[in-house]
């Protein structure tokens, strides 16, 4: 994996699905799924993708073979003390520049916060509370390359909830109680797209690196392995469509390729939008309105090396590291 910032923006689409489970319950409901209220269609927020991204590296960090090689610590976790965390980087910036005014300390300290924290320098992040030199500074305020949309499902839901019981009591002076009571919420069946979009002009400023790309797509393939539970028994990665923009240019014309790759040789939206999700036939026979599997479905990639923009090499994340279409030479 190349260490070099990553040049090429890169527009993607995840598919995942979820069998009798909560994908992301909504506090402010009682923790049903979340879903629109004028389609029921079922949602996952972007924080919620991120917060699985950032537990797959808590539990499988990368190892740093070098001191200058970017960290993979997590800044937002489960009793992170973020001020805790931006003092030490002002220190480090203060120790490396003595002599240097706020706002130079301010974007040092910014960068050691990017280099060691993968959440960081991939989703951004507000790093200006406390009195040092970052409160109230332009670099206390970090735009991650890397960015989601809320996922939803394709299909309407419908959510259930199931009432459970447990023989045993937390309390003694309960426990003459049977049983005690209680519920849990499901979704029966359902298969989320959520979009991401990658843009190697802020890759540029937190120090987003070719290798760090690569780790992304394996925490989002693997994020679901990793993260059962009794709510979340069964959620599956069914797509990972990456489109990744190479330039239309020639060799010689170096600078104009990289130019068209960091700007984008395509909308995102046409490029997402070719890869169609329906209700298979065998299902539309069955006489099914709903989705109750992923084989109720069928999934279409319309690309291919023929009509694929030109410019644009599609990556198939979920079928291995060879899978590619394109780019188009003509």
């Amino acid at each position: 994996m190349s260490s070099n910032i990553l040049t090429n923006r890169h527009d993607f689409l995840l598919l995942f699905e979820v069998t009798n489970g909560n994908p992301n319950g909504d506090p402010d409901a009682g923790n049903m799924p979340r879903l629109d209220p004028n389609t029921n269609r079922g949602l996952v927020t972007d924080v919620c993708l991120k917060r699985k991204v950032r537990n797959f590296f808590d539990l499988f960090p990368p190892t740093r073979e070098g001191a200058t090689d970017n960290g993979y610590n997590i800044l937002i976790k489960q009793g992170a003390v973020i001020e805790r965390e931006q003092k030490i980087g002002e220190v480090a910036a203060a120790t490396s520049l003595p002599q240097g005014t706020d706002n130079q300390k301010a974007e040092v300290a910014m960068k050691w916060l990017c280099r060691e924290f993968f959440d960081l320098r991939c989703f951004g992040g507000v790093i200006s509370t406390g009195d040092g030199v970052l409160k109230g500074s332009a670099f206390g305020q970090v735009r991650g390359p890397v960015q989601f949309t809320f996922g939803q499902s394709f299909h309407a839901i419908t959510p259930l909830e199931v009432t459970i019981t447990r023989c045993a009591v937390t309390k003694e002076e309960d426990a003459k109680k049977e049983r005690t009571m209680g519920n849990k919420h499901i979704v029966p069946y359902g298969l989320y797209a959520a979009k991401g979009y990658i843009s190697p002009a802020f890759a540029e400023k937190t120090g987003f690196t070719d290798a760090d790309l690569a780790l992304l797509f394996q925490a989002l393939l693997s994020m679901f392995e990793h993260d059962r539970s009794a709510a979340r028994g069964e959620m599956i990665v069914r797509g990972l469509y990456d489109f990744e923009h190479v330039g239309t240019q020639h060799a010689n014309n170096a600078e104009q390729n990289k130019r068209e790759a960091r700007l984008g040789c395509a909308h995102a939206h046409v490029l997402i939008e070719g890869v169609k999700v329906a209700l298979s036939d065998e299902a539309k026979a069955a006489g099914k309105t709903f989705p109750e599997s992923f084989g109720d479905y069928a999934v279409n990639n319309t690309w291919t090396a023929d009509n694929l923009p030109k410019g644009i090499k599609l990556h198939l994340r979920h079928v291995g590291p060879d899978a590619v279409i394109g780019p188009r030479q003509s």
